[in-house]
């Protein structure tokens, strides 16, 4: 749980302690949006397909498993035998026509081949201009999850104002606000790194 240091002082009036339990639990609220958004951000540049195999780019994937709609890498084994290439091995052969489909059907981009035993995606190299628009979107992935962020510090900022002023003094909320924006610094940052491994990873390969 995320808590003020000062809410661990020991010793502290009831109504500051009541007043520390108000703030560690709106400040974890704030703390948990924050932290979906850049899970989502690292999902979605996972996602994106550089010219290394990121067996990521199957994650959103489903294939009917017998009527019942099955991640990929519940029905085989997923693995990168080389940079360029991601292997799925069907536990069962009767899944490679349906892997294939799902594949065919998905935006990955890659055309799937089997051996009739494993299927195998073969990255192309990337060209220059499409690295340089793969970066444009991760770029712009990376702005709009940092202002997914701050939206949630006005949210939360404009929470704090409402809070009842008979149980939190205007001290806590200016408090809260100044927490809540070391929260929204840290995310950005965090967000911010995400952007520049991304982009690292689509220039180097």
């Amino acid at each position: 749980m995320l808590q003020t240091a000062k809410s661990q002082e020991p010793g502290l009036p009831y109504k500051d302690r009541v007043e520390r339990g108000i703030m560690d639990e709106r400040l974890k609220i704030y703390n948990e949006k924050m932290q979906k958004t850049i899970e989502h951000l690292e999902a979605e540049l996972a996602s994106i397909r550089a010219g290394r195999a990121n067996p990521h780019v199957l994650d959103k994937l489903k294939v009917d498993y017998y009527g019942t709609p099955t991640p990929i890498q519940q029905v085989g084994n997923v693995s990168v035998p080389e940079p360029r290439i991601i292997q799925i091995a069907p536990w069962e052969k009767s899944m490679i026509k349906e892997v294939e489909k799902a594949i065919m059907m998905s935006d990955i981009g890659i055309t799937p081949t089997n051996d009739g035993q494993v299927i195998r995606l073969v990255y192309p190299d990337l060209t220059e201009e499409r690295r340089k628009e793969l970066s444009k979107e991760v770029k712009k992935k990376g702005e709009d999850a940092k202002v997914a962020i701050r939206n949630i510090r006005r949210d939360g900022n404009d929470a704090f104002k409402k809070l009842p002023k008979d149980e939190v003094s205007e001290d806590v909320v200016k408090e809260l606000e100044a927490e809540l924006q070391k929260l929204t610094d840290k995310f950005v940052k965090d967000a911010d790194l995400a952007v520049e491994e991304k982009s690292k990873e689509l220039m180097t390969v």
